[in-house]
């Protein structure tokens, strides 16, 4: 063989084992996003778990208060059918509105003495807390996650590779409406 095969063979072998290691990539890259994903899910459960043990305690001390429960409720319920959805923007929207209706319940909370000394809302209110904390944490993995797989299948030569293999970049995990990063304020 000549010489310029043997270059040909190599340059055509290097190109091979760079779209390999840049699929490769994508797909690993891929995975971590989705497990990030599951990570969120497994906590959003709890959370949804807890929700109506702490709807139920502050019923019995805030039975005037039914309409604010009630608006607990109903986005526990919407994130909740949004669960098995593939719409991620649906699914982000719900959690949004769920987390802004969890702080109008501790909010209220300040409001009755004997809920604030219960010992039963003090343990929920600390079990959700936690959750709200690892739901945030692994909105950050997420998000972390999101970010490289993004970057990966922006930047040149994987974009083009990205491109013919159906890879797209994935949505952050944010706060969508300025109303919900503002604290809740309580006015009787």
């Amino acid at each position: 063989m000549s010489t310029v095969l043997w270059i040909i063979l190599a340059i055509v072998l290097i190109i091979i084992i760079a779209l390999i290691s840049m699929y490769n990539g994508l797909i690993r890259l891929k995975n971590r996003v989705d497990e990030a994903w599951s990570d969120i899910d497994v906590q959003l459960k709890r959370r949804y778990d807890l929700i109506p043990n702490l709807v139920e305690t502050v019923k019995g001390y805030a039975s005037h208060e039914r309409e604010t429960l009630e608006k607990v409720v109903q986005a526990r319920n919407a994130a909740m059918s949004m669960q098995n959805s593939s719409d991620i923007e649906g699914k982000l929207q719900a959690e949004n509105a769920l987390s802004s209706t969890l702080k109008s319940i501790f909010a209220l909370s300040e409001s009755y003495p004997d809920l604030k000394a219960n010992q039963n809302f003090l343990e929920l209110q600390k079990e959700l807390a936690d959750t709200e904390n690892k739901i945030q944490a692994s909105r950050r993995f997420y998000n972390g996650n999101v970010r490289d797989f993004n970057t990966k299948v922006q930047v040149f030569p994987t974009n083009i590779i990205a491109k013919q293999l159906g890879f797209s970049s994935r949505q952050f995990f944010e706060i969508e409406e300025a109303a919900q990063k503002e604290n809740i304020e309580v006015k009787f």
